[in-house]
């Protein structure tokens, strides 16, 4: 496995510490999973605005949607645990 090397202020590097001694973990490891999660965060939201700019693509092209008290009424259902059938996308009237 390669080595990168990063530079850290004495101040942060004493924080890391701190927290890596609260997790029960070493500086090295605990650095890992912060660096870890950050990126997996960063690909989730990524995947996130690929999608939501492929839905949008797909709406602008087709020109379909759920009226929105057609959305609310369905997902207030589903809070309240029943299974409503799902909304069809249509053109809105004109």
């Amino acid at each position: 496995m390669p080595t990168t090397t990063i530079r850290i202020e004495d101040d942060l590097k004493a924080r890391i510490a701190a927290a890596a001694t609260r997790a029960g973990k070493s500086p090295h490891a605990f650095i890992l999973d912060v660096l870890t999660h950050s990126v997996e965060a960063d690909e989730h939201a990524a995947e996130f605005h690929r999608l939501a700019e492929t839905r949008w693509q797909h709406l602008l092209a087709s020109g379909e949607s759920v009226p929105w008290n057609t959305a609310r009424t369905w997902l207030e259902a589903r809070v309240r645990g029943e299974r409503p059938a799902r909304p069809v996308a249509g053109k809105p009237a004109a």
